[in-house]
């Protein structure tokens, strides 16, 4: 009962959230996003009591560009040293969902703690979407393509004014928050050494809100990565697709056609399915494409998870604390890409 309550309210979100984007006009264009950037700038610099963490600090920021503001939030382990450089997290929240919500949903700060790394949380503006859905589907007109570029100035920022090791950063998503990671990743691939698409659909999969509801049931087919074995070996980061084999939200179909596409375009074989579980957590079937030896992507199928963060924290919504720690796989991931 409780996952059939939780899908139907991720479902009810997206489509809340999709069906007032299509009714917005140009009328917003100017006076709302004029008035969204100084409310922006006011939520930015007030005081208000952030996701609490064993150590570290929890701050906010503002990045700015040609189309609008976004706010962000961004986690830094202690005791930092002079000269030190870490690697950077980047965690996109899924419908419903705001940075401080993804936060405490899927412990990441916590593994930061331990591990040394920033995370930095984007968050949806509901100006953009009421119900904070990433527009990952809007390619046709290219306000997805916007909302990545606003995402990657939010990044260049945190880099900027950070000890961020920029050849060490990571992108992560849950979701709608997935499925912009991975179209952000496939614009500026370079800029990153690994992609964890946790519950998502595929770039290329949909360009409007109609096609991304039969994305979403997995009825649409992904159209081929713009990248050749020789490109994907320089320049484009590894993938981990995480996601519940009882997802009736985004349908499980979604997660092998992000792993094929990153895998045709890199000329990569699959290997055997592994069947791991961890303790008493849900077992999951486990797939690497490999190209002559190198790591292309990662396929992990959760046994019974629905359309929830693994081994998200207990009593937050959108978690389900029986999956296998995603926060830990996720890191893990990235830190091999990174050579750590």
């Amino acid at each position: 009962m409780k996952k059939r309550l939780r899908t139907a309210r991720w479902a009810k979100a997206f489509a809340r959230g999709a069906m007032t984007l299509a009714r917005m006009t140009t009328r917003m264009a100017s006076a709302s996003a004029g008035r969204a950037m100084k409310q922006a700038r006011r939520k930015a610099a007030a005081p208000r009591p952030g996701v609490r963490a064993s150590a570290g600090t929890w701050t906010r920021g503002l990045a700015m560009g040609v189309d609008g503001a976004l706010r962000y939030r961004l986690y830094a382990p202690p005791d930092l040293q002079p000269g030190e450089q870490l690697a950077l997290m980047v965690m996109l929240h899924g419908c419903g969902q705001d940075a401080e919500g993804f936060a405490m949903c899927t412990g990441m700060n916590r593994v930061a703690a331990r591990k040394r790394f920033l995370v930095l949380y984007p968050e949806q503006d509901p100006l953009s979407n009421p119900q904070r859905c990433w527009n990952w589907f809007a390619t046709l007109h290219g306000r997805a393509y916007a909302e990545a570029e606003l995402i990657l100035k939010a990044i260049d920022q945190v880099c900027t004014l950070n000890p961020v090791d920029p050849r060490q950063v990571a992108m992560a998503g849950l979701s709608a928050g997935a499925s912009m990671a991975a179209l952000l990743v496939t614009r500026h691939s370079s800029r990153f050494k690994a992609l964890v698409m946790h519950s998502g659909v595929a770039p290329g999969t949909a360009n409007t809100t109609m096609t991304a509801f039969s994305a979403m049931r997995g009825r649409r087919p992904t159209l081929p990565l713009s990248a050749t074995p020789n490109t994907m070996a320089a320049d484009w980061p590894a993938l981990l697709v995480i996601h519940g084999d009882a997802d009736t939200t985004v349908s499980p179909a979604n997660a092998e056609a992000a792993a094929q596409s990153w895998a045709q375009a890199a000329s990569a074989r699959s290997g055997q399915v592994r069947r791991l579980q961890r303790g008493k957590r849900y077992p999951m079937a486990v797939t690497d494409f490999k190209n002559r030896g190198r790591l292309v992507a990662r396929l992990m199928l959760v046994a019974g998870l629905g359309h929830a963060w693994s081994g998200g924290a207990a009593k937050q919504a959108f978690a389900d604390v029986r999956g296998p720690d995603a926060s830990s796989l996720a890191w893990t991931f990235a830190a091999q890409q990174f050579g750590g």
